[in-house]
């Protein structure tokens, strides 16, 4: 590999980022879905704990779309699309699964963009930690 490229995320990767946001899950008591998606926004693993509430396989995609197509944190942006925010219509601007709720965060390797990991299932901010704790664990 040349000194400008980067490893892309491969599902090994990406089953560590849900086995982590899994076993933290466990660890909270906290049923959860868990996406990850590749740099190109194509799903590389999903689980769906079989408890928990159906939409969270909904919210935790739209979760790591969101960050992968934005290159941030969704817990970033909750203000921002809110009215009155700079980026208040972005929600219904655009023909895309895109949802401003904290739990999806960009995977970088290098500091480069090679994915996201989205969670759902809990509240907001349940869901952000345990997204982080999956990108930590990947680190």
């Amino acid at each position: 590999m040349s000194p400008t490229t980067v490893a892309p995320l491969t599902t090994q990767d990406a089953e560590t980022l849900v086995h982590a946001a899994r076993d933290a899950a466990e660890a909270a008591g906290a049923t959860v879905s868990v996406t990850v998606l590749d740099a190109g926004g194509h799903p590389l693993v999903f689980l769906r704990d079989d408890r928990a509430v159906l939409i969270s396989g909904e919210t935790s995609t739209r979760k790591a779309y969101t960050a992968l197509q934005l290159n941030v944190p969704t817990a970033d942006l909750v203000d921002t699309v809110q009215p009155g925010g700079p980026f208040h219509t972005l929600p219904t601007a655009l023909d895309r699964p895109l949802l401003f709720i904290a739990g999806g965060i960009p995977v970088r390797r290098d500091g480069r963009l090679i994915g996201a990991i989205g969670v759902g299932g809990r509240t907001p901010e349940q869901d952000q930690d345990l997204a982080s704790a999956a990108v930590e664990a990947l680190a």
